[in-house]
């Protein structure tokens, strides 16, 4: 008897698809890793939530106020493996990133997409403002789109399957139910893209992959990953929830009407793109096979605007555009001689017009201009920049990059301030921060810079969960924008001993430091009504 091993064939154009897209993933990169190099040679400094997040990471939990617990993860290993190297700390989201942009050519391939539609989506997804923005940052922003477009790949290929007869649907389901279990731990709002995409499914005829044991299983595996964190939330009483209610009426977003909604996002994702999402969208919804992919996007949008969401809460559903974007390309253009030999740059003119644009509106999204410079660039070029919330003030920068400015100034007063007390008083006194990011800068660029600073509280999100750290108030040096009048109602003597004033930092970072004595109340009892969930 004679024994055969049976050899499947490579498939040479998931082969050709998986090489290309890394090319483009590494240039995403690069460009990334650029981009945080330069930025410390003219000398912009981290992002708030940047420290906020390294914070957490030292206080890893299955939940926070604001955020999923993944970003945490994802700056304790940063931290753990890069140090305090800027380029190291956001290196995490750069390679969530390029691998947005990896998948995106997956996507263009397993829906049919050869080598010069999936080079058209992959640039068209790293010439998109809103992506280059977040994927500079460390943010659980960047992670987004591999969660939700790894779930859309995951049904795509087991549709695929269904079709050529091949049975994978455990390996599908369960990729699908670990990328959106996962995804839920990186944000909460991967429920409104499941919640759709369910949807989406149910009305079209593709619902019967939802009627299966695997589909079941995936099911429950994503809900069991996502278990801790709800637990969590139940434990601490919902305190996201509450975060969200109080920045609806609060009026913390800047609200848009729908329609203002929609041409923000056009704005937003760079108003070239769109010669490739929106021919990918009419290609979506008008093939009967792939309509449930372009019902996802318009159920996801009616909802986001429904919801008054941020600009970047819907950016994650785009790369399936894209991908769709390139097949649609190729098919309107299909006799080009280009075309018909797959050439990667099958399109040069579209090619060139947009990464000409980017680079004319790069300094917006990735902070690569001395601020002067920038501002009077953006003055130069007409182009509109605006926040996304409502910060109550006006400062030199956007918010986006006005929170890299005045942190190192605020440490180092703040050092000062501690270093000129008596030895008595810097035995117990402790730092109150009024917003997470004053609190965690000191925390953070003390710790790596070797200064040594008291105890840092704050009332703001997460920092009100860690509680007084043993601090009874009786001194305190205050840092946060007030007045004396308001300190005195908590404090018996109040002093002015600092001031930050630095003009580039947001309008709130500029103020006076005090120093108070002799808390009227204590405070471990008045801390459990004194949180700020916004």
């Amino acid at each position: 008897m004679t024994s055969s091993t049976v050899v499947r064939p490579v498939n040479a154009s998931l082969r050709s698809a998986i090489r290309l897209s890394l090319w483009f993933a590494l240039a995403k990169l690069l460009l990334h890793i650029a981009g945080t190099l330069w930025q410390r040679h003219i000398g912009v400094g981290y992002f708030r939530d940047e420290f906020y997040y390294l914070m957490c990471g030292r206080h890893l939990a299955w939940g926070y106020v604001d955020h999923g617990p993944i970003v945490a993860v994802q700056a304790r290993i940063a931290e753990t493996l890069f140090g305090h190297s800027m380029v190291g700390i956001r290196m995490l989201s750069a390679l969530a990133g390029a691998g947005r942009i990896f998948l995106t050519g997956l996507l263009c391939w397993s829906l049919g997409g050869k080598r010069s539609a999936q080079a058209l989506a992959m640039l068209a997804c790293i010439c998109m403002p809103l992506y280059l923005g977040v994927d500079s940052y460390l943010s659980m922003n960047s992670f987004e789109s591999l969660f939700w477009m790894t779930c859309l790949l995951a049904v795509i290929l087991l549709l695929r399957d269904e079709s050529d007869g091949v049975d994978r649907r455990w390996i599908w389901w369960s990729v699908f139910g670990l990328s959106a279990g996962i995804g839920l731990l990186n944000k909460p709002s991967m429920a409104f893209f499941l919640f759709c995409l369910g949807i989406a499914l149910l009305v079209t005829p593709q619902r019967r992959v939802l009627f299966t044991r695997q589909a079941l299983f995936g099911i429950v595996l994503l809900a069991v990953i996502a278990m801790p964190n709800l637990l969590w939330q139940m434990h601490n009483h919902w305190p996201t929830l509450e975060f969200l209610h109080n920045g609806r009426v609060k009026g913390k977003n800047v609200h848009l009407n729908p329609a203002a909604w929609i041409l923000n996002q056009l704005m937003v994702l760079g108003p070239w793109t769109a010669f490739v999402w929106i021919p990918g969208l009419v290609h979506l919804l008008k093939r009967a096979d792939r309509r449930w992919l372009g019902l996802t996007w318009l159920i996801l949008l009616v909802l986001m605007i429904a919801l008054g969401a941020k600009d970047y809460y819907f950016a994650p559903i785009y790369p399936i555009l894209f991908a769709a974007g390139g097949i649609a390309w190729t098919n309107r253009f299909a006799s080009r001689k280009a075309v018909q030999q797959d050439r990667v740059v099958a399109f040069p003119v579209a090619f060139v017009t947009m990464i000409v644009l980017t680079a004319l509106v790069l300094p917006t999204a990735i902070f690569v201009l001395p601020p002067n410079t920038f501002v009077a660039y953006v003055k130069a070029m007409h182009i509109p920049v605006g926040d996304s919330e409502n910060t109550g003030g006006h400062q030199i920068l956007p918010q986006f990059y006005a929170d890299r400015y005045g942190w190192q100034e605020n440490l180092a007063e703040v050092a000062r301030i501690v270093n000129g007390l008596s030895p008595e008083d810097r035995a117990k006194v402790g730092i109150f921060g009024g917003n997470y990011g004053e609190a965690a800068s000191l925390e953070w660029l003390s710790s790596v810079q070797g200064i040594a600073l008291p105890t840092v509280i704050s009332e703001h999100n997460n920092y009100w969960l860690w509680g007084t750290r043993g601090l009874d108030a009786e001194v305190m040096i205050i840092d946060r924008k007030t007045s004396v009048a308001k300190l005195q109602e908590y404090y018996q003597d109040v002093q002015v001993v600092g001031h930050v004033d630095n003009p580039l930092s947001m309008w709130y970072e500029q103020h006076d430091i005090y120093l108070v004595r002799h808390r009227k109340v204590p405070l471990a009892p008045d801390w459990a009504e004194s949180r700020i969930y916004y």
